[in-house]
Parts: structure tokens; sequence; C-alpha cells
């Protein structure tokens, strides 16, 4: 008998995952593992166990009524969880919070694998997770990191792809932030906690090009979507453009580079504002996005990075007239992501 990983995605930002059979619905999925999704009648009558789903496939079945959920929403992706079956895995955007649903934020241990420099710029930490389950996240994904006793935690965008035991982030060195220092004594083999996956910024279903924009760590998500694409989805076409306040800030440029041998229809481009530099593409990220990876609009846009950076490419697509097809979006500070998407 199969069985299929769904993501519920609640409106708190909160993520969880259940394993559901194929002769399985998934509020009863979800009722096994402990989260109390919305419902009433469970029969397909009531329509309280309404949700959205933004990826895979499933079936609905006929034994429902249309009070409860009509051809048009159904087509539209929205479904009853008393009535879905999956036949692939899932995400389920699901309209309540976490703690209405009796669940809350997963965590997890992880050991100190590496720290790595780059420069002044930025730091790379692995973190080997603690037992035999590896975390379960969405491409794109953050969770809440522990500062060994300060009290205090800061969010991380994975860099890496889920399901691996050993995870990846690129954290931006700040001289006195709380991980920056923390970090320039890290030992190898200290245990730090968890919290997540969290946030509404991860790849959706790929249905269309591909435009990527990163802005200095910013980059951290995309190294995670781009290595699930490169395992499920080697000929998607992709185009990142990865933008930097000066040249020492272009950090892991040889990983990108990397995913161009993997993914037949992957390119990029770096840019420094810096008017000193010496980099072919100086400036801003909106003055080197071309007309052709904007697709007169069939693209699906992603982008993270400070909050200038964002409003400035919505303001270029608004000036330009270009309505991408979708636009997701987080902004970040340097102490806390500012959980945004659109």
């Amino acid at each position: 008998m199969a069985s299929y990983r769904i993501a519920l995605n609640f409106e708190d930002g909160v993520t969880r995952f259940v394993e559901c059979r194929d002769d399985e619905k998934v509020l009863d999925a979800a009722f096994r593992n402990k989260i109390n999704l919305p419902m009433d009648c469970s029969d397909g009558v009531c329509g309280t166990c309404k949700c959205r789903a933004e990826s895979g496939a499933y079936d609905l079945g006929d034994d429902f009524i249309d009070d409860a959920l009509t051809a048009d929403e159904a087509a539209s992706g929205l479904v009853l969880t008393c009535q879905m079956k999956p036949s692939s895995d899932c995400v389920i955007a699901v309209p309540t919070t976490a703690a209405a649903c009796k669940t809350g934020q997963q965590k997890f241990t992880a050991s100190v694998a590496s720290v790595v420099p780059h420069n002044d710029a930025a730091i790379v930490l692995e973190l080997d997770i603690e037992g035999a389950a590896a975390p379960a996240f969405l491409p794109g994904q953050y969770v809440n990191i522990d500062v060994p006793g300060s009290g205090q935690s800061r969010s991380y965008s994975f860099s890496s792809a889920s399901g691996e035991t050993r995870v990846g982030f690129l954290i931006k060195k700040i001289p006195g932030g709380l991980m920056s220092t923390w970090l320039e004594h890290a030992e190898v083999g200290t245990k730090l906690e968890l919290t997540g996956p969290l946030g509404s910024f991860y790849l959706r279903e790929v249905q269309r090009p591909l435009l990527f924009l990163a802005g200095g760590t910013g980059l951290a998500p995309f190294l995670s979507m781009l290595e699930v694409l490169a395992r499920t989805n080697p000929e998607q076409k992709v185009h990142l453009i990865y933008g930097v306040t000066r040249d020492l800030d272009l950090v892991l440029v040889d990983e990108i580079e990397a995913y161009t041998k993997r993914l037949a229809n992957f390119t990029f481009d770096t840019v420094v504002a810096d008017v000193a530099s010496s980099h072919p593409r100086k400036g801003w990220v909106t003055q080197h996005m071309p007309e052709d990876v904007l697709n007169g609009g069939d693209v699906d846009v992603y982008l993270c990075g400070p909050p200038p950076m964002v409003d400035a490419v919505r303001k270029h697509l608004d000036d330009t007239g270009v309505r991408p097809n979708s636009f997701h979006y987080e902004k970040f500070t340097p102490n806390a992501v500012v959980k945004e998407a659109a």
C-alpha cells in the first residue's frame, strides 16, 4: 500500500508533515497524527474542512454536495480534506492557525558539523540532525535556531534539500551580531535546538519558467530550491539573478555554477551594487532583468532579500507593466525574517 507525504501549511506559518495512505482521507491521516483539522460532519456536507491544495494529485470522489464544494471551487484547487485521497505528495494550505488545530511547531536537536566563514560577508553553518528522522520541509522554508546561552533565537532558511540528516544554512556575518559572535567560537559537536519548519515562502508546483531573485544571503532558500529541481526536474527552465552590495559579498558562486551542469536550462547572473567594483554587471537587480526572463508574464517569480530590494522589484514590475503569473517574496533584516508572501 502506497503512502504519501502531506505538508499542512497553517496560516501562522507553521508547517506539519503527515503520512497519508492512498486509501486514507487526509482528514483521517491528520487526526491519526493528533492534528485536529477543521471539521464538523466529515461526510462532505458542511464544507467546514475546506482547504486549498497547492500541489499534488488527489481524488475527491463524488460523495459530497455542491453546498460544501462547488465544481468551480474544486477546479480552482479547493478540497474537502474529509473526502481527499492523495495519489502523490501534496501541499495543503489550511485556513487557520496550528494552535487552533491543537498542534504546534516541531523541535529538533542538531549538532554543529562545520562552520565555514566566507570573507567577512557570510558563514556557512552545517548541522547534523540528532536521531533517526531527517527533518521534512519545503524548499525555501526556514527554522528558528536557538543561540546557546542567550535565551534568543534567529531565523535562517535551509540551503539544503529536505530529507537529509545534514542540513545547511547561509548566515550573514554581522559584526557584534548575536549568532555571528557565537559562531566565531562554535565547536564541532555543540548541540543546538531548532524549531520549524516555518514560512510561506517555498517552491510551489512548477508549471512554467522560474525567475529567482536573491539579495545577499537571501541566496540560501534558492540553493535548496535548485537542489530539489536538480533531483526532480532537471529540464526545468530557471534563471537566477544574485545581487550583492560588494564584491566580497558574492559567496558560493561555484555552487551556483555547478547547477548549470545538473539543470539543463539553468542560467544565472551576478550583480554588484558598488560603483567602484570591477564586476561586469554593476547596479541593482532590476537593471539586469531582461525581458526574456520575464517571458511576457508567463513566469513564476521568487524573491528573497532585504526590504528595499523587495520594494524595488515590485515597483519595477509595476512600472514595466509586467504581471507575472505568480510573485512570491520574503523580506529579511539582519536579525529577523519578515514573513511575507504574495
